[in-house]
């Protein structure tokens, strides 16, 4: 199940080109990950780094746009890490603006090193990719 998230275009994300940057779109990422980590991962949020984001910019997002909605969903899970699958799209329109894939690494208390997910995690994730 996606976690929704709707975020505010501002004016400071924009480019000389007229829409939002390319950079920012890392930064609404982020901030829809949060809510999702919160609904499925719950407390252990403070031991997760991101590992690698991919991203398909498929529209030109703008300031008139007003917002952005952002979805996030469980895309798998392994052994130290998870997968994510987000959506961006127009609250204005409803057109994706661009999708993107992270892997996710639970790290061990150092935060140097991949940690196997806690048992308890991993029946979570287990039940909602089933």
């Amino acid at each position: 199940m996606p976690v929704e998230t709707t975020i505010q275009v501002r004016w400071g994300d924009m480019d000389a080109m007229g829409h939002v940057n390319n950079a920012v779109y890392l930064a609404y990422l982020e901030t829809a990950r949060e809510p999702f980590f919160e609904q499925v991962v719950g407390d252990t949020l403070t031991r997760f780094v991101l590992r690698r984001v991919e991203i398909d910019y498929i529209s030109q997002l703008t300031y008139r746009d007003g917002s952005v909605r952002v979805s996030v969903e469980l895309a798998g899970a392994g052994r130290t890490s998870l997968r994510t699958r987000e959506v961006m799209t127009a609250s204005s329109d409803g057109r994706v603006v661009a999708e993107a894939r992270a892997v996710i690494v639970h790290v061990d208390e150092t935060g140097l090193a991949a940690a196997p997910l806690p048992a308890a995690l991993r029946e979570r994730l287990a039940a909602l990719l089933a």
